[in-house]
Parts: structure tokens; C-alpha cells; sequence
């Protein structure tokens, strides 16, 4: 996330990055933090989920000048981590919000470029580092993985009429008034569909929503979270959604 905090500085823009921990990396915790750095108005919050392993949390922080750890007793959902890490940068005055997973899926380098779709002359409000946006850039999927993805995307610009390719990627820059607008009472998803949901809400308040390409490594430790009840909640949340937006109560 990036904004200004005075109690580091009264006026320089600050970059705060929200990463979900739940497979530790050492190697892309480094290279995320020397991306933080090349910013050159960098601050990182750890909004972790559960993790058994104390050693894992503590090196997952170590060398963080500035963060708040997230990491909570139970299954509560990949939503609720970042919620509660939006809330926390709200509360501290950033003005842009980034969101990544921490096993090098996501892959640092491209930090810069959501900053700028956003920042000060950006042309957008919310930017999604997309998988889809020019063409299929995912690697180590298995294809079963990869269509899965691409056709729960299809389906929810189809029935959503979401402008984006890749609405359930969890690489993204919010600014902080899109966030602000977005009621986090009323966020309903738990699982995947929550980028789903946080990106319609963000469009159907007016924001500008849009993507930058980038290329998806499959993670190099750990395994996929995805179930069978993920993808129902996404299946039946995007209708809800639609519904809710119809009748004006999203």
C-alpha cells in the first residue's frame, strides 16, 4: 500500500505492500523486499493466515521496518487476511493499497508497474496484475489448473460484465478511496471470490478498473488452496452479486 504517513514523513508518498503469507519463501521474501526498496517509498505489512510454525512467522517478518502481523488461529478465509490488512493501512493514511501472495507466484518486479497505473497522472483506481490481459502468461500450471482459471474468469465478466480477463488475480493496487468506498461489512466471499467481489464492488462505485500484464509462475513450495467449494462459492457468488447490484443493494 502507498500513501502518507506522518509519522514517517509529513509529505513523501510511502509504499506499503499487503502480502499473504501461507507458504513461506525465503527467496521471494527477499526479492520482494528489494523490489519494496527500488520504490523508493516502501513500508510492508504481513496480513498472514494461520501458520503453526513460529520460526516461519518471525522469519517471514525479519528485517520489516514497518509492518503489522496478521497471522490468526484458524481457517478464516484468504478474505478476511486482506481485509483486515486494507483496514489497517486505511487507519494509517496510505494512499495506495497493494496486495500479493508471498510464494513468488506473484512476482515482485511488476510492483512498479501496478504503482504507476495508479499513482499521481495513472489513468486508474483500481490495477490488476493480469494474467490474461495479453494473452495466456502462466507457467508450471497443469492444464486442468489453467482452464479451470480461464473459464471461471470468462464466466465472470459474462455474468458480472466485469471490464477485466483476470478478475480473480490477487495482484492488484487499490487507491485508498476505493477501499474507503467498498462497505467491508457487506463483502461477503471467503475464498477466491473475494477478488471477484472486491473488483465489482470497486467498478460498480464508478472506479477505474483495469490490468497490466504480467507473467504467473506456479508456486515453488506449498500447495494450491483450491477446492471444490471455492469454486462453487465463486460459481453462485458472481449471481449474487448481479442480483444485489440490480435491486441496489450491493
Amino acid at each position: 500500500m502507498i500513501g502518507s504517513n506522518e509519522a514517517l514523513d509529513a509529505r513523501k508518498e510511502k509504499a506499503l505492500c499487503a502480502r499473504l503469507i501461507r507458504h513461506y519463501n525465503p527467496v521471494a521474501r527477499t526479492r520482494a523486499a528489494i523490489a519494496l526498496a527500488e520504490l523508493d517509498a516502501a513500508d510492508e505489512l504481513v496480513a498472514g493466515l494461520n501458520h503453526a510454525d513460529a520460526r516461519v512467522r518471525r522469519a517471514a517478518c525479519d528485517g520489516i521496518s514497518l509492518y503489522r502481523n496478521f497471522f490468526r488461529e484458524g481457517k478464516q478465509g484468504l478474505g478476511s487476511a486482506y481485509l483486515r490488512g486494507f483496514s489497517w493501512g486505511l487507519e494509517r493514511g496510505y494512499d495506495y493499497l497493494l496486495e500479493m501472495d508471498s510464494d513468488h507466484s506473484h512476482d515482485p518486479k511488476y510492483l512498479p508497474d501496478l504503482l504507476r497505473a495508479v499513482a499521481d497522472g495513472g489513468e486508474l483506481d483500481l490495477v490488476i496484475g493480469s494474467r490474461y490481459v495479453s494473452g495466456v502468461n502462466v507457467i508450471n500450471w497443469p492444464m486442468s489448473r489453467l482452464l479451470l482459471s480461464w473459464f471461471v474468469n470468462k464466466y465472470a465478466r459474462v455474468i458480472t460484465g466485469l471490464p477485466l480477463s483476470d478478475s480473480t488475480a490477487g495482484f492488484k493496487c487499490f487507491r485508498r478511496e476505493v477501499l474507503e468506498a467498498i462497505d467491508f461489512d457487506k463483502v461477503g466471499s471467503t475464498g477466491y471470490a473475494f477478488q471477484i467481489e472486491m473488483d465489482f464492488r470497486a467498478w460498480k462505485k464508478g472506479y477505474r478498473v483495469g490490468e497490466v500484464p504480467i507473467v504467473f509462475v506456479d508456486r515453488e513450495e506449498g500447495e494450491s488452496k483450491m477446492s471444490g467449494t471455492i469454486v462453487r462459492e465463486a460459481v453462485w457468488r458472481v449471481w449474487a452479486l448481479r442480483f444485489r447490484s440490480l435491486f441496489g443493494r450491493l
